[in-house]
């Protein structure tokens, strides 16, 4: 019989591991029983205990509805202290001074146990605020100090005339680099600083290619459900997780109210689909929609507030892109137009038989952006609603497009960026990105995902999550996230944490590929903490502190535990890292001096027994071998 010879130097290193008998798997399988068998409860619904734990699948009660949409009972909202969701962590500021004014930059401190500190990339804005009140308008003093001075009030213009703004500044300080780099990113239109000059509560962030993959997030009523006071507590929850900007998506009732409340305490920046509006003001018939409406909508969420005249949208999606010639080129699709702007576009385009309005009148709407410095997002009304329809011909139309009427805008200092797909097989992506690159000149790509598959309902926050790593590691500079609600219904709260955080592990999964500065920090303290077995400090530097400790104390949840040199995968005799200890301390003891030495000192003993065997890789006499373990074992 032929025997494979296992010449495995760390063989000769490792003591002998005592191994598991049947009485102690026994106990094992008893103990972890009785824990499940503690827990186990009626079920009522035959197939509720198929539902994946993690899928929020529960009975809902119906929102209440806003009573009164200048006066909502934020009261109802459900505030979570900053240390319950990260624990040892601590909300810090950095104070900087920049062309006499005072910028306090937000950080976050995690503490850890070995007496060090990571300090992280931190949204939540200003804590505890009165919801009615909002938060403090800390670029006031910015914005009023150039009013007068410039004949466009766009960051883009600031830039291209050689001028550091504050935005520019507190973003650099964010980021870890200079400011002049910042400018000249924005001043190239590679990099957008989306800052409304009315929206004073912002923190500033920048959406580029060359800086941290930026994640939005989606919230927003409908005619069905939600409240004002839900969607504020939505947008303090994405905050809260991450989310770098914020997109207001109200179809339902009080629209304008519901974005007015948002936009006062949002230290993100917002964005809007104007269209949305601009069609519930013509009852929901797309065939009604008139320039001079869609117009009136723009100026409106420009700068009319009903409770003050400082609180403004920081960037518009419109789909200018979708023109009459591209309608029929979806004909073929096997999921048509998936856009709701687009598809409300495309309607009014065949229905007139006339070009899109929105791309008949973009000048004047480069007019309107250049007046309160408001970004465009100029969205993919065609994009493919299916892996099917990906990369077709009318999705590459309009993205062409969408090259034109960017050029158009920089002509104006109009900041700008593309959105993108949607649903795009992995190796459909890098074409998406070639193409966005070289005709929208190095414009900041937007994209909702994309979706690498169709046949995950429930789980879209997971194969868009891998489309997003994906093409964002190619250069896509922000991304849309995805909810497990995608395709299904409207997130809801712990939906919107699930898609943030999917989104967070994509953007950081792609700016480790782009070799950022500082972008591996976290995780090689994390890993650190994990080797040496410093649980807190693993709880602590995840991106979702308070699930990964339960996830740990689901099996092991005694304060020692915290401690213990192991977790419930490969218990006390079985944790590879536990091994390498002991590989590493016996090494020590025998003199061998560091591991690695150890390890090359086993490797050449094995090399001299092999060949003192006739360098044969396969024996058939096994009974003269010696046990390379012979001797080790206690």
């Amino acid at each position: 019989m032929l025997v494979f010879r296992q010449a495995i130097a760390l063989a000769t290193l490792v003591p002998t591991i005592t191994a598991f008998t049947p009485a102690s798997w026994a106990s094992a399988i008893v103990h972890r029983t009785g824990a499940a068998s503690s827990s186990l409860h009626v079920l009522t619904d035959p197939t509720a205990d198929l539902v994946t734990k993690e899928a929020n699948v529960k009975s809902v009660k119906r929102t209440k509805p806003t009573v009164d949409p200048f006066n909502p009972e934020f009261d109802r909202i459900r505030s979570v202290p900053y240390n319950d969701a990260f624990p040892n962590s601590t909300k810090e500021y950095k104070t900087i001074l920049h062309n006499s004014h005072t910028l306090r930059i937000p950080f976050r401190r995690v503490h850890l146990s070995d007496s060090t500190h990571l300090d992280l990339y931190d949204t939540s804005g200003p804590r505890d605020c009165d919801p009615k009140l909002g938060l403090p308008k800390i670029r006031a003093d910015w914005v009023e100090a150039r009013e007068g001075k410039f004949d466009r009030y766009t960051q883009m213009h600031y830039a291209r005339g050689g001028i550091i703004t504050e935005e520019m500044a507190y973003v650099a300080h964010r980021e870890g680099v200079e400011a002049e780099f910042v400018r000249s990113e924005v001043a190239r239109g590679r990099a957008i600083i989306a800052s409304n000059k009315r929206h004073l509560e912002l923190e500033p962030q920048i959406i580029g290619r060359m800086f941290k993959v930026k994640i939005n997030a989606n919230i927003g009523n409908s005619a069905i459900t939600s409240s004002i006071e839900e969607e504020v507590e939505k947008l303090q929850w994405s905050t809260l997780w991450g989310a770098d900007t914020l997109m207001d998506l109200s179809t339902g009732q009080h629209i304008h109210e519901t974005r007015e409340w948002i936009l006062r305490n949002s230290p993100i920046p917002v964005g809007t689909v104007p269209i949305y509006q601009a069609l519930e003001k013509v009852d929901g018939i797309a065939e009604n929609l008139t320039w001079e409406v869609f117009k009136e909508t723009l100026l409106e969420q420009a700068e009319q507030g009903k409770f003050d005249h400082a609180n403004r949208v920081d960037y518009f999606t419109i789909h200018a892109g979708v023109l009459l010639r591209y309608v029929p080129m979806t004909v073929s699709r096997k999921t048509g137009i998936v856009s709701r702007g687009g598809s409300i576009h495309a309607k009014w385009n065949i229905f007139h038989h006339k070009e899109n309005f929105a791309y008949e009148h973009w000048d004047e709407i480069l007019d309107i952006c250049a007046e309160y410095d408001i970004a465009l997002s100029i969205g993919d009304g065609l994009r493919p609603g299916s892996i099917y329809d990906a990369n077709d011909e009318a999705q590459f139309a309009e993205l062409m497009t969408q090259g034109e009427l960017t050029r158009l805008a920089w002509e104006k200092d109009v900041q700008v960026m593309n959105e993108g797909p949607g649903h795009v097989p992995l190796h459909k992506i890098p074409e998406n990105m070639r193409n966005q690159l070289e005709w929208c000149n190095e414009a900041p790509f937007y994209t909702l995902g994309p979706l690498t598959t169709d046949i995950a309902p429930g789980y879209d926050h997971i194969t868009s999550a891998i489309g997003a790593a994906n093409i964002a590691a190619l250069g896509t500079a922000m991304l849309c996230y995805v909810t497990p609600k995608e395709h299904l219904g409207l997130p809801n709260r712990d939906d919107v944490k699930a898609g943030i955080i999917a989104y967070k592990i994509a953007a950081h999964a792609a700016d480790l590929a782009k070799n950022l500065p500082g972008a591996q920090d976290r995780d090689d303290a994390l890993s650190k903490a994990r080797f040496e077995f410093r649980w807190n400090d693993q709880f602590n530097l995840s991106l979702d502190p308070v699930t990964a400790r339960a996830f740990h104390d689901e099996t092991l949840d005694s304060d020692a535990s915290k401690t213990s040199h192991f977790c419930s995968m490969c218990g006390p005799k079985f944790c590879s890292m536990k091994i390498t200890e002991d590989v590493r301390a016996y090494a020590e003891e025998n003199g061998y001096g560091v591991a690695e030495d150890a390890i090359k000192a086993g490797m050449q003993e094995m090399s001299e027994k092999y060949k003192e065997m006739g360098q044969k890789l396969y024996l058939e006499d096994v009974e003269n071998i010696v046990n390379p373990l012979d001797g080790l074992a206690a």
